[in-house]
């Protein structure tokens, strides 16, 4: 064979070889990343494209429910408190920034409550302690207020609660031996004394 055949036959044999690096690694881009299309498709080696896989949905765990459910609903609704029936009149008085302290008060108050009004002003009348005057102030308020706004009759009612609330404390100061001065506390009180009708 000459010379000019050989040459053909190995440029034919080199053109039909496809080039591949020594090391056998494929080109991939510098940062590392594969390019894909925009639409989210894969394009396969038949030319065809691919769809993307469907994304899958988180599961809702049992202990969610939806807010449209009705036992959703009514799990949230709070039990009603009536159970039939017009609720009671409540008839209330209230003294407040009274200048006793709520200790003193609260002895006082603590014995007229669930009294009928009558027992509740015998007990006040004859109670020797300085709150009483004021504790029998409040209670006729509170039957005059019974009275005049909601037409109830003073007999009918009795004392359904009663309690004394701490107000501010006045601060006072007492000179002392050696130029010292020691503070006094002046505490007052706000009473609430709510009238019902007997059952």
């Amino acid at each position: 064979m000459s010379t000019e055949s050989r040459e053909d036959e190995e440029r034919t044999g080199d053109e039909g070889e496809p080039e591949t690096p020594e090391s056998g690694a494929t080109e991939t881009p510098e940062n590392g990343e594969t390019e894909t299309p925009e639409n989210g498709e894969t394009e396969t080696p038949e030319g065809g494209k691919a769809e993307a896989p469907a994304r899958r949905r988180p599961r809702r765990s049992s202990r969610e429910v939806p807010a449209s459910s009705p036992s959703g609903s009514a799990s949230r609704r709070r039990p009603s408190s009536r159970t039939g029936g017009e609720r009671a009149v409540e008839v209330r008085a209230q003294a407040k920034y009274v200048r006793t302290a709520p200790r003193k008060a609260r002895l006082v108050i603590d014995h007229i409550r669930g009294k009928d009004v009558e027992q509740a002003r015998a007990i006040l009348t004859l109670t020797t302690r300085a709150a009483a005057l004021d504790v029998l102030k409040l209670l006729d308020s509170a039957v005059a207020n019974a009275e005049n706004n909601h037409e109830l009759v003073a007999d009918e009612l009795k004392v359904g609660r009663a309690y004394v609330d701490e107000g501010p404390t006045l601060k006072r100061y007492r000179p002392r031996a050696l130029g010292r001065a020691t503070q006094i506390r002046k505490r007052t009180s706000h009473m609430t004394i709510a009238l019902t009708p007997k059952e």
